[in-house]
């Protein structure tokens, strides 16, 4: 799914009413008819709503809804967030329907009992106060209306976006409503599904007002959120063998990190690769040997501590000469001896390589070191191993991730809560997947052997994609069947065939 930003749906907007001739009030009222059914859905014995609208085009839809809601019998109290003096005209004559229909749009007390009470006795509560054109820190009444919102018990329902969610960023401006469901209008927006503003959205319905086709395609961004569905694996061919999809080698483990790498090998193997090798240091040999059936593995010098030794770069350099894919970094170590090792590995390998953990840690802030990589490495740090990388973190994360990946030439997966994949060709995709229960050591060894895996067999971005998607969707099925608390990063594991079933049937 293309996502929009607030200048280009705006510009959509003012081109559908002064080029196409879409009456702006037309617009206004599709979108309050789009709010008010998604608020009447949740009435139940309780037919009573309250609304909360701002001065602008936003609380126009929210006096819009209440119109609507009021002709079908619903009990409406209309609040007024924001001056009257500066109502927008459609938002002045959809106060003029209300009005007409008995309704009436009360200025907003935050110390009126009265008007206290009829929220906590709402059936239903809309939010129609900012909108996609909020750029500042909420305040004053609004700050007020969003904490009664929150402290409400009824379902809330917000327009376009939740207020105090910036539509650009997903940055929180303070605070912000917590919505049960957005409804948004003509096309989804980046703040829906980047966090910490993903969190407020709930469910997203995306509603058409009548803009028209073409001046949405003009309106589309260069970021995306990968929506079921959208991606599938290709079917295999009935005449194959284990050399069609590719050759894949790990270097990772060390004595006290086992498991990373034992759980990169599985989840590689689980993804499809070919041939899933593993170097490891002689010490966590046996221990590692002993826990794989699929995967190969082979030991490498290690430095006495446990960890692989420079002296095994020979030795890794003839492994990947047949490799087609290297992951490197899961359950590594920390010594200077490992950051020589990796800076020759960047420098050495032709092939594609996949860094996680201690190889990120290993780089540290060397940008030409990755712009430096024959292939543009995949890079998938957490916020924390991001920032050690020198990576900004301004609150933006689309924009961070995309500056990031395009200046280092690199592919950037910045983990989190709906994980970002950044290209070097400035295109961003979030994967709206994924849940709290994943914030277990070993999660992102997961990721980072199905990533290598899919790039054995898919073209970089399908395949990065792919890996993200199956990852989280994995980690989702594991939360409804384990719970958040219980899951582990190797039921995650066990979870990915259910996922890479679904994805190849897309091709149907």
């Amino acid at each position: 799914m293309r996502l929009t930003s607030s200048e280009k749906m705006r510009d959509a907007d003012s081109r559908a009413i002064h080029v196409a001739g879409v009456p702006s009030t037309l617009l206004m009222t599709n979108a309050a008819a789009h709010v008010a059914k998604a608020a009447a859905e949740r009435l139940a014995d309780n037919r009573s709503a309250v609304i909360f609208c701002g001065s602008g085009n936003n609380g126009g839809d929210g006096v819009g809804a209440a119109a609507y809601l009021l002709r079908r019998g619903v009990c409406v109290r209309c609040f007024l967030v924001g001056s009257r003096e500066k109502l927008t005209p459609d938002t002045a004559e959809m106060e003029r329907r209300l009005t007409e229909l008995g309704g009436a749009l009360e200025d907003f007390d935050p110390d009126d009992a009265e008007q206290l009470r009829a929220v906590q006795g709402a059936g239903v509560i809309i939010d129609a106060m900012f909108g996609i054109g909020l750029n500042s820190e909420l305040r004053g009444r609004a700050l007020s209306a969003v904490r009664l919102i929150n402290k409400s018990a009824a379902p809330v329902i917000a327009a376009d976006i939740a207020s105090g969610v910036e539509a650009d960023t997903g940055r929180i401006l303070g605070e912000a409503v917590r919505a049960e469901l957005t409804v948004t209008f003509s096309m989804a927006k980046v703040g829906h599904f980047v966090e910490p503003g993903c969190a407020c959205c709930g469910e997203l319905r995306v509603c058409d007002i009548g803009i028209p086709e073409e001046l949405l395609k003009e309106a589309g961004t260069d970021v995306f959120a990968v929506q079921e569905g959208e991606l599938s694996l290709p079917k295999r061919p009935k005449v194959s063998h284990k050399g069609d999809y590719g050759r894949m080698l790990i270097l990772g483990g060390s004595v006290g990190y086992t498991g990373a790498a034992v759980m990169c090998a599985k989840a590689a193997s689980r993804g499809g690769a070919g041939l899933v090798s593993l170097g490891v240091p002689q010490k966590a040999y046996g221990v590692i040997a002993a826990q794989l059936l699929e995967p190969m593995t082979f030991p490498l010098a290690d430095d006495g501590e446990g960890r692989i030794d420079i002296s095994a770069l020979p030795s890794i350099i003839e492994k990947l000469s047949t490799a087609k894919v290297c992951v490197l970094g899961c359950g590594l170590g920390r010594s200077e001896g490992l950051k020589t090792l990796t800076a020759a590995i960047l420098q050495s390998c032709a092939k594609q390589l996949v860094i996680d953990a201690d190889g990120l840690f290993a780089i540290g802030s060397d940008a030409q070191l990755i712009r430096n990589a024959a292939l543009p490495p995949v890079l998938t740090p957490h916020e924390g191993e991001f920032a050690r990388l020198g990576g900004e973190l301004t609150g933006d994360r689309i924009a961070d991730a995309r500056s990031f990946a395009v200046d280092r030439s690199c592919v950037l997966v910045l983990k989190g809560h709906h994980s970002i994949c950044a290209f070097p060709d400035g295109e961003v995709y979030i994967i709206p997947r994924g849940n709290p229960g994943m914030a277990k050591g070993g999660s992102g060894d997961v990721l980072a052997g199905l990533i290598g895996a899919l790039l054995c067999q898919l073209p970089l971005k399908q395949a990065v994609l792919a890996a993200v998607y199956i990852h989280a969707s994995a980690g989702d099925s594991c939360a409804g069947r384990l719970g958040e608390y219980s899951m582990l990063p190797t039921d995650v594991i066990d979870e990915i065939p259910k996922v890479v079933i679904k994805m190849e049937g897309n091709n149907l």
